[in-house]
């Protein structure tokens, strides 16, 4: 019996808009202008429906192309426009030791490797080809459904959760 991960809600050409990621780059660049001027108007004049009008259209645009899983911490422009969160492991800094001759997963074997993908992905942008080797933080689960555009905006996608800054400043202590 095979291992199966909830199935995407494909929105038709998701998978041939993936593989072209200079043109989800631009596409990043230009939402990501955007929505750091509009949200914050929007904020001022219903804050709560700015934040559902935030959470809702990443969870139709995101979900459909790219399987979001509302990790509220999106890296897409750093793996290749693929999304880390869509491993069976949840790995965020690369495949882990099981990937398969064939470049499919260790645990599904039917689905190629997320990080494989996202690394030959990540070869053809422009702007952000060499943020895969960026490492990032393990995943800041408080964040789960919310908006990363506006986690990003208030800037609590790059805040150290307590437990993390006090195992931090151990290890510094050492």
């Amino acid at each position: 019996m095979v291992a199966r991960m909830k199935e995407a809600r494909r929105m038709p050409g998701a998978e041939w808009l993936k593989n072209h990621p200079r043109w989800l780059e631009r596409i990043y660049l230009w939402t990501k202008r955007f929505v750091v001027r509009a949200y914050p108007l929007m904020k001022r004049i219903n804050p709560r429906f700015a934040n559902w009008l935030m959470v809702r259209s990443e969870e139709a645009l995101k979900g459909w192309a790219f399987n979001c899983q509302m990790c509220g911490q999106c890296i897409l422009h750093s793996t290749g426009m693929t999304c880390p969160m869509n491993c069976p492991k949840n790995l965020r800094n690369g495949p882990c030791g099981g990937v398969r001759p064939n470049g499919h997963c260790e645990v599904i074997p039917d689905m190629p490797c997320v990080w494989v993908q996202a690394w030959e992905r990540s070869r053809s942008m422009l702007i952000f080809a060499d943020e895969i080797k960026v490492i990032q933080p393990p995943v800041n689960r408080t964040l789960q459904g919310a908006s990363a555009w506006v986690t990003m905006i208030e800037g609590h996608d790059v805040q150290t959760p307590h437990g993390w800054a006090m195992a931090a400043r151990q290890e510094v202590e050492r």
